[in-house]
C-alpha cells in the first residue's frame, strides 16, 4: 500500500467507472489463484469423497447363471486358477479371473470343494466324497464316509483332507493320492453333546484350529495325530462361531460369531487363546478368511441385504473394522483370490416366472382347437416348502445342494 500526502483531497470515483471495474476483475483474478494455490479447491465436498474413496473395497465384477439347487460354500484354487461352487448335484467350475463357466464335475451332490495343489486332485465334502483330476474334471473315484458331510480343509503341514462333520465322527481324514481314509476324529468338542465343527485353519506346522458352532469354542487339534489338544472358549465375547480367519505369521485368530447380534469378531491368540479384543460384525457370519498380503481379515453375512465386514489389523494388538461392503441378500461364504486381492462371495436370487401362452385369436379359433395351456411358473427361488433356498432366508439357497428350486447363481468379487 502507498501513503498518500497528508490532507490531500480524494475524489471519488463512481464504482460504475471503467477504471473501478476493471480493478475488481484483476482483485477477482487474484484472490481466486490465492485460494486454488492453498489448496481450498482440493479439500472441497465434491472432490474429498472422491480422493477418500479412492482405496475403499467394492464390487469389481459379477456373473450370473441359471440353474438349480441350493449353496454352501465356494473354494477358490489360487494354484489352479479355477473357482469351485457346489450346487444341486454338481460342482460348478469357473475361471478364477474372469468368472467365465469352466465347466462342472457331474454326479457331486456336497456342500465344500477343495483341491490338493500338489497330486492336482479336488474333493468335495458330500457322503460319498468324490474325488476328481482338476485338469480334465473327471471323477477319479468316491470315497464313502461314516456321517453325513459339511465343511472340508485341506492340511498342508500333512498334505491331507479334512471332511467336517456335525455328525460322528466330526472329522475324516483322507490322503489326497489315493483317496484312502486315514484317520478319523470322533468329537473334537468339549464333551458338551456332539460337536459342530464349522470352518478350519492350519498354522502350517501341524495345528490345526476348528471353530465349534455350538458349542461356542475353538478346537486346537494335532494333524499328525489327530489329537484334540486343547479347547479356546469364546463365550465371555461372541457365541455360534461358524466363521475362522487366521494371521498365520502373528498367531492371530478371528472367530466371527453369529451373536451377540448383529455379529461379532472375537480375535484371540492362537498360542494360548487368550483373548485380545472383538468388534461388532456387519451380520452373522457364516465365513472368515484372513489375506496376509494386505493384513486384513474378511467376515461374509448374508442377513439382511448382505455385508463383508473388513477387518484391519494394525498390529497384533490393534484392530478396527475398516469398511462394511454392502454385498447381496444370502451372500453368506467367501474365499480370497490371492492373485487378485479379492473377496468372492455367492448366492442365489429367484428367476423372473415364465411368461403365460398368448390366448388364442378369436373364439372361432378356440372353438376349432383348444388354446395351449399357459407354460406353468418357474418356482420361486426363495418359496420355503420343498427344501426351498427361503427355508434358510431370502436368497440364501438350501445347503449342500439339497432342495433349491430355479434361479440365478451369483458370483460376486469384490476388492480395490
Amino acid at each position: 500500500m502507498y501513503d498518500l500526502p497528508y490532507m490531500q483531497v480524494i475524489t471519488p470515483i463512481p464504482m460504475h467507472h471503467p477504471s473501478v471495474c476493471s480493478l475488481r476483475r484483476h482483485l477477482l483474478v487474484v484472490v481466486s489463484a490465492l485460494f486454488v494455490s492453498a489448496g481450498f479447491a482440493q479439500n472441497s465436498p465434491a472432490t474429498a469423497p472422491a480422493v477418500a474413496g479412492a482405496n475403499q473395497y467394492k464390487v469389481l465384477n459379477t456373473a450370473q447363471f441359471p440353474g438349480t439347487g441350493g449353496l454352501d460354500y465356494v473354494f477358490a484354487d489360487n494354484d489352479g486358477r479355477k473357482l469351485y461352487v457346489p450346487r444341486g448335484t454338481d460342482v460348478l467350475v469357473f475361471d478364477l479371473d474372469t468368472l467365465k463357466e469352466a465347466g462342472k464335475v457331474p454326479n457331486a451332490r456336497s456342500h465344500g470343494a477343495v483341491v490338493d495343489p500338489k497330486s492336482g486332485h479336488g474333493f468335495c465334502s458330500g457322503n460319498p466324497v468324490v474325488m476328481w483330476d482338476t485338469k480334465t474334471l473327471a471323477t477319479i473315484k468316491t470315497i464313502q464316509v461314516q456321517s453325513s458331510s459339511d465343511g472340508i480343509f485341506f492340511e498342508p503341514a500333512t498334505q491331507r483332507v479334512w471332511i467336517l462333520s456335525h455328525g460322528t465322527p466330526n472329522v475324516t481324514v483322507i490322503n489326497p493320492e489315493d483317496g484312502a481314509i486315514v484317520g478319523t476324529i470322533a468329537d473334537i468338542g468339549s464333551g458338551n453333546g456332539v460337536a459342530a465343527p464349522e470352518q478350519a485353519a492350519s498354522d502350517g506346522k501341524g495345528k490345526v484350529y476348528i471353530d465349534v458352532e455350538n458349542q461356542g469354542s475353538i478346537a486346537v487339534v494335532d494333524a499328525k495325530t489327530l489329537k484334540v489338544t486343547g479347547q479356546y472358549d469364546l463365550s465371555s465375547k461372541g457365541t455360534t462361531p461358524a466363521g475362522l480367519a487366521f494371521d498365520v505369521k502373528n498367531g492371530i485368530l478371528f472367530a466371527m460369531c453369529r451373536a451377540p447380534a448383529p455379529g461379532t469378531c472375537v480375535i484371540l491368540s492362537a498360542a494360548d487363546g487368550k483373548i485380545i479384543t472383538s468388534l461388532p460384525l456387519g451380520g452373522g457370519s457364516d465365513g472368515g478368511v484372513f489375506n496376509p498380503a494386505t493384513m486384513e481379515a474378511f467376515s461374509s453375512s448374508g442377513g439382511g441385504s448382505g455385508t463383508l465386514s473388513v477387518i484391519k489389523e494394525n498390529s497384533p494388538t490393534s484392530f478396527e473394522i475398516e469398511q462394511t461392503v454392502a454385498t447381496k441378500s444370502g451372500a453368506k461364504t467367501l474365499t480370497l483370490d490371492t492373485k487378485n486381492n479379492r473377496v468372492i462371495v455367492i448366492t442365489t436370487e429367484a428367476m423372473p416366472p415364465a411368461p403365460a401362452a398368448a390366448p388364442a385369436a378369436t373364439a372361432s379359433a378356440s372353438a376349432a382347437a383348444s388354446p395351449a395351456p399357459a407354460a406353468p411358473a418357474l418356482a420361486d427361488a426363495n418359496a420355503p416348502a420343498g427344501g426351498q433356498p427361503g427355508a434358510r432366508g431370502p436368497g440364501r439357497g438350501a445347503r449342500g445342494g439339497r432342495g433349491g428350486g430355479p434361479a440365478f447363481l451369483d458370483l460376486i468379487a469384490i476388492g480395490r
